[in-house]
């Protein structure tokens, strides 16, 4: 294979962007500097200087950047040496390495060619996830912990089968019964999530990020400590079947749980698929699945100590007020408002529960029975105020469903049920009072609107990989405005 010459300049050039756009329907990497870092890299560790003459025409701010974003990707990693003076060098991962891929079989990638490599993988693993990859993933990864595609026999990023099956033989004798095979179903900053199977049954493996993470963000005991409590339960969880803390298995903390069959459905096109009647008993059952998890004593199963209930809220809008200041690149109208009106009318919390943190439609598995089979995604979990994860409901059934927009809406679909009426459901059946729900929601559409701008500002930055980002601030404040508009009815 033919080394391509080592690009000059920081955007492709104008072929390759054509190309993209034909390939992959958009213009993935028009604004980044991901790619040529990572070819820049491909001849071994180099020093941040190194690689910056190496690349040429890459400000040490956007090379730093760029090398933070990839290290926390699980990418590339950083090696620091104890000399005089110390010295630091940046190395491709083996998962870095995976995007050195074949030779590219299009002329117009030229210099680039490893970019397709880049995207292949960003848009099948999600790291980091564009806008539009759940509507699609939701779409194609179907049945089963969101699992799809072919099972690779080799190790995939992050998870060496060998070890892994060694070490279930030691703790779970006979669980296995033949070659381990696994695909890689989710990746990114978000925990690692991979289908594994031996032939005959499956399950599925969750691990942290490659690279270097903070522990609390990606706690694999607090997961599966979860999980555990809430199994015996009518709450709809996989099976746990084992924790291992030792990090000389895999390279981190990980966890087993069980194949769960079902989809995640995100879209109203996705419901309108499954028609009107079936729709509104999947939205229904929801609400039903959340009241079950509220219903849930903390202590009895074990979690009395699972976080810290009093001030819940407080903490909550301190910790989005710093995540909008930590992003603030330009004037947002309205912004600073909701936040203090927020504070202003904060209301008096029920008693404390399980709180999901993240509950919606596609954090949920549906079988063929439109019985939900599955609550996945328990990485924000704690005890806290319930009726957060009621207003989450709230927000992501009804904001608005703007025109081209990367952020969808399933209220649309032929047979959902209006927001007054899950907000009813919900009040029958937990008995809790639900006359602040209003806040709650607009609490729900200020920490989407904080999250759309931290993209925004990261797109602005030329630090995003992905289609949909460039429309992710214009869009922003019409979340404002709702959930304004949301917190006078309270």
């Amino acid at each position: 294979m033919s080394e391509p010459a080592t690009p000059s300049r920081p955007l492709a050039p104008e072929g390759f962007i054509a190309d993209c756009r034909a390939r992959l329907g958009s213009d993935l990497l028009a604004r980044t500097w991901t790619a040529v870092v990572i070819f820049g890299l491909r001849e071994g560790p180099r020093r941040p200087g190194e690689l910056r003459e190496a690349i040429g025409g890459i400000s040490p701010k956007v090379l730093n950047d760029t090398l933070r974003r990839l290290e926390d990707d699980g990418l590339v990693e950083r090696r620091r040496y104890a000399e005089a003076p110390p010295r630091v060098e940046y190395a491709l991962t083996p998962l870095g390495e995976t995007l050195l891929g074949p030779e590219p079989v299009h002329p117009a990638t030229d210099t680039h060619w490893t970019t397709y490599r880049l995207v292949g993988i960003i848009m099948r693993n999600g790291s980091p996830a564009p806008p539009t990859e759940r509507a699609v993933s939701s779409t194609e990864k179907d049945r089963g912990n969101r699992g799809r595609g072919s099972m690779n026999a080799g190790n995939p990023p992050g998870l060496d089968l060998e070890r892994l099956r060694a070490h279930l033989d030691r703790e779970r004798a006979g669980l296995v019964r033949g070659p381990l095979s696994a695909e890689l179903i989710e990746g990114g900053r978000s925990n690692l999530t991979y289908t594994v199977t031996d032939g005959t049954s499956r399950f599925v493996v969750r691990r942290p990020p490659l690279g270097h993470v903070l522990a609390t963000a990606h706690d694999m005991a607090r997961e599966h400590r979860v999980i555990s409590a809430l199994h015996p339960t009518a709450v709809p969880v996989p099976e746990p079947v084992l924790l291992c803390e030792d990090e000389s298995v895999v390279g981190s903390p990980f966890y087993v749980m069980e194949f769960v069959q079902g989809t995640p459905y995100r879209t109203a096109e996705q419901l309108a698929g499954i028609g009107p009647e079936r729709t509104r008993e999947v939205v229904l059952s929801l609400v039903d699945t959340l009241v079950a998890l509220h219903s849930v004593d903390p202590a009895e199963v074990g979690l009395g100590d699972f976080g810290r209930p009093e001030g819940f809220l407080e903490r909550q809008l301190r910790r989005w007020g710093k995540q909008l200041a930590a992003s603030r690149s330009r004037e947002l109208s309205g912004i600073d408002e909701l936040h203090t009106r927020l504070a202003k009318a904060l209301p008096t919390s029920p008693t404390p529960t399980v709180v999901h943190g993240d509950y919606r439609l596609d954090n949920v598995l549906v079988d063929a029975d439109d019985r939900i089979t599955a609550i996945l995604d328990w990485e924000m979990s704690t005890l806290g105020d319930p009726l957060t994860d009621l207003g989450l409901i709230v927000m992501y059934s009804g904001h608005p469903n703007l025109a081209d927009s990367p952020i969808s809406s399933t209220q649309g679909a032929p047979g959902h049920p209006a927001t007054d009426e899950l907000i009813q459901r919900y009040a029958e059946g937990s008995g809790r009072d639900v006359s602040s729900v209003s806040w709650y929601t607009a609490f729900a559409y200020f920490k989407l609107a904080v999250i759309l701008e931290g993209i925004h500002y990261r797109y602005t930055l030329g630090q995003t990989v992905g289609a949909g980002f460039d429309r992710i601030g214009d869009i922003v404040p019409a979340f404002i405005d709702h959930g304004l508009t949301t917190l006078q009815e309270s």
